[in-house]
């Protein structure tokens, strides 16, 4: 049990006392029990309400002995362990100081009993929000910030979005390749791995497989720029190794065991002649614009082949039986 003298305050605790709506009148007591409470404790005892819960005359008359108080003083009374009753009885001082001057500023807490409110009554519960109460933050300690440490700090700032875009324009990117790598936060993986790869061919393949693992994408990329497989393999290779990290010779490999080697550019010159060829009357009809049929019937025709290579080849077979 610990005590806190508070002088000239004795009688001006207040006693328990209703209006005509049956909400209590508000009472200094009740603010200090309130202050206490922030401790975490249940309650204190003030000398206006002493002798009682307990604590006879004689008990009150040895305190106020034992604190030299004089008849004008009060005191308030907290059982708790004693770094707890430490800790309220200094806020309920820090209240009790507050009463000679103003009411506090403070959020406030409608007292409830079983679900419901009391009696309308309110109690403490923090200050209002402001600069006593928000700076500095007592939570965190103080930190001595360095001039070398401010400066790492500078030069270390992550990139504005105008910055991001101005470094993807200097890549050869279509807009909406670069709006969509901005958008889903892929610029950086993009810039990484650029430098060894075919932009646009590098944003397609990142964009389209954004949830695999981008050094595993960027190998891909790689064995097929060595004309290892083809581009409509690409995907499916990626999503075949997942999480794992193969070699290029690996994927090389693989590539070739399941069909997604390309065919052979002298050999796909020749198959896609023989189609034009059989096919004569219908390229000089439609001109250029026999292109579509003929794509799909030698795609069919070769397999694996790279879609790109075949159109290059295909437009060249057309336009020599045109002329």
């Amino acid at each position: 049990m610990l005590a806190l003298p508070l002088p000239g305050l004795s009688g001006k605790f207040g006693v328990k006392a209703m209006d005509v709506e049956g909400a209590q009148l508000p009472r200094l007591g009740r603010e200090l029990a309130g202050a206490a409470k922030l401790a975490g404790v249940k309650g204190v005892f003030h000398s206006d309400e002493l002798p009682a819960y307990g604590i006879d005359l004689e008990q009150v008359n040895l305190v106020r002995t034992q604190l030299s108080l004089d008849d004008a003083d009060g005191f308030v009374l907290c059982l708790a362990p004693q770094w707890q009753a430490e800790l309220a009885l200094e806020s309920v001082l820090d209240r009790a100081r507050m009463a000679w001057h103003r009411i506090a500023q403070e959020v406030r807490n409608v007292v409830v009993k079983k679900g419901a409110p009391e009696d309308g009554t309110t109690s403490p519960m923090r200050p209002l929000p402001g600069g006593a109460r928000m700076y500095p933050e007592t939570d965190v300690p103080v930190f001595a910030l360095t001039d070398e440490r401010w400066q790492s700090v500078v030069d270390n700032m992550p990139m504005t979005d105008d910055e991001r875009k101005l470094r993807l324009s200097s890549y050869d990117v279509s807009d909406d390749q670069g709006q969509q790598l901005l958008a889903r936060e892929l610029d950086d993986t993009f810039v990484h791995f650029a430098n060894d790869l075919p932009h646009k061919g590098w944003a397609s393949v990142l964009l389209e497989n954004d949830t695999a693992n981008p050094e595993l994408c960027a190998a891909v990329l790689q064995v097929k720029e060595a004309g290892l497989i083809t581009r409509e393999s690409i995907n499916e290779i990626i999503e075949h190794y997942d999480s794992n990290l193969p070699t290029k010779e690996e994927i090389a490999q693989y590539g070739e065991a399941n069909g997604f080697k390309p065919a052979d550019e002298g050999d796909l010159s020749a198959i896609i002649q023989s189609i034009v060829a059989e096919r004569a009357d219908f390229v000089k009809e439609r001109g250029m614009g026999a292109m579509g049929p003929l794509m799909g019937v030698v795609m069919q025709a070769v397999g694996a082949a790279d879609g790109k290579v075949v159109s290059t080849l295909l437009r060249e077979a057309i336009q020599k039986l045109s002329e």
